[in-house]
């Protein structure tokens, strides 16, 4: 009897590990099986893996090797202005640098503004989009990496189209809008529309809120589809210019990724169909599946935007010829870049970084006089190598570089950045997790009903009482109080548009 017992004992142990074996080798076929569909959906990518492109990415010396740079993951993201579906060509309307933290999954994103003032290769100094447009994803990487310490060498690029068709796969996405937001999307949408052949149907404008509210004071969520959601991304007549319209794109890159942490695997697999032909990169399918593989462990972090201290308007274009953002100063905005990146807060830049810096500081005019309040303490007590000799372009830029849209700087802005700049490497992000979002009704969001929004009433920006769609003026001129550069506004967003002279510039010629 106990002979039977125990040979019952030994088939039902054989089954159950029978059954063990079974079930493990059912997940190991299906995700072989998995693996295989989304190898084959990676077919559709136009995947770049030339050594000789990859070897052609410029890297300072004193990065490589960086025990620092080490621990994280950088990677440029493009958003490319182009009509053809060439996506390594054309301008880089938008350049992100998404940095994730390899221990703790963190993501980090820092946009570049567009027009910043840099070398973008053969040392040529113009607006930083213009190295997408002469040399690629190659040549921009390395304008990135050069002028920042950065080792990018990975990116990946994306146009209008890819945007949206990504977004309606999700079903679209929830947005919170001011009143200008709405009207400039409603007004975006009929170029996005024809650029990329997608509908859109046009969201009806709500009663005007006022002078005092238009910009400040969130009307509600509105879901938009692709079309709308990019459009919004595009905004960047409105306070705050290109410095916005970046915080725009990474709240909406906050809510796809949320979205798609919760999508269901059909819904993933429409977008491999549907987007994945659109996207160059220069990712290995393999280092695609690894980063893949951890995604829903990765966490969106804080964001902000280089240059953090910077100066524009009038005053930069009358200096060089180039309406642009100067930073004030390169070496000082590249030191809160790697605290605010890689918490590496005695960070010291490349000789390549401070020649640069002392060129643009020599060459502009705007030197360490010039450092917001909030960089000061980061600014060097060397003595500048800049001399006047490398001072060979001629004050209309010299660059290739074209701009189809009107200026955004022609004025000075309201974003002058000295003071309270909501892109500083300090405090909680705009898009964090922390609830602090600029996208909120507390008092001191960017969009509250405050007294100090740059475009209340009485502010450059007026509305002359009717409608709120005509009789809009962009002065920007810093007439009456508190708007003439000294830094009189309560927002401790101007500052920098007066009160300075080239007697108080470290680096004047």
């Amino acid at each position: 009897m106990a002979k039977k017992n125990k040979s019952v004992r030994r088939r039902r142990k054989r089954r159950v590990l029978f059954g063990i074996e079974l079930f493990v080798l059912l997940i190991l076929v299906g995700g072989l099986f998995i693996y295989a569909k989304v190898n084959e959906k990676m077919n559709k990518l136009d995947i770049d893996t030339s050594s000789d492109e990859a070897s052609k990415v410029e890297v300072n010396e004193a990065v490589v090797g960086s025990k620092t740079l080490k621990g994280f993951t950088n990677i440029a993201l493009f958003g490319v202005d182009n009509r053809k579906e060439d996506v390594k060509s054309g301008q880089s309307d938008t350049t992100i640098i998404a940095s994730i933290n390899n221990d703790t999954k963190e993501v980090k994103l820092v946009s570049l503004y567009r027009d910043t003032y840099l070398n973008i290769g053969n040392d040529k100094y113009t607006k930083c989009n213009a190295a997408y447009n002469n040399g690629g994803p190659t040549q921009a990487m390395s304008m990135i990496n050069t002028n920042l310490d950065l080792n990018i060498t990975n990116y990946v690029a994306v146009n209008f189209k890819a945007l949206a068709t990504a977004i309606d796969c999700l079903g679209g996405l929830d947005v919170e809008m001011t009143y200008v937001e709405l009207k400039n999307m409603n007004d975006y949408c009929v170029e996005t529309s024809e650029v990329t052949g997608m509908d859109y149907e046009p969201i009806e404008m709500p009663e005007y809120p006022g002078d005092d509210k238009q910009e400040s004071e969130i009307l509600g969520s509105f879901h938009l589809n692709g079309v709308q959601a990019t459009s919004y991304c595009r905004i960047r007549y409105t306070s705050g210019w290109d410095m916005r319209r970046t915080e725009r794109q990474r709240y909406i890159i906050s809510l796809i990724v949320e979205k798609a942490k919760k999508a269901s695997l059909s819904t993933l697999n429409d977008i491999m169909d549907q987007v994945f032909p659109m996207i160059a990169t220069d990712f290995s399918k393999s280092e695609l599946i690894k980063l893949g593989m951890g995604i829903l462990s990765y966490k969106l972090g804080e964001t902000s935007g280089f240059p953090n201290s910077s100066l524009m308007g009038d005053e930069v274009k009358n200096a060089i010829g180039l309406d642009c953002v100067v930073p004030t100063t390169l070496e000082t905005n590249v030191k809160a870049l790697h605290q605010f990146l890689f918490g590496d807060q005695a960070y010291e830049p490349s000789d390549i970084v401070k020649q640069r810096s002392d060129y643009i500081a020599g060459h502009t005019g705007f030197g360490n006089s010039y450092v917001s309040d909030e960089q000061k303490a980061l600014i060097s007590d060397r003595a500048s190598t800049y001399d006047g000799s490398a001072d060979t372009q001629s004050s209309s830029g010299t660059s290739t570089y074209s701009d189809t849209d009107d200026s955004d700087y022609s004025d000075y802005s309201d974003y002058s950045d000295s003071g309270s700049s909501d892109y500083s490497s300090g405090g909680s992000s705009d898009y964090s997790d922390s609830g602090s979002s600029d996208y909120n009704d507390s008092g001191s969001s960017d969009y509250s009903d405050s007294g100090s929004s740059d475009y209340n009433s009485g502010d450059d920006y007026n509305d002359s009482g009717d409608s709120g769609e005509s009789g809009n003026n962009y002065d920007n001129g810093y007439e009456g109080s508190g708007d003439d550069g000294s830094g009189g506004s309560s927002s401790g967003e101007s500052g920098d548009g007066g009160g300075y002279n080239n007697e108080d510039d470290d680096y004047s010629e």
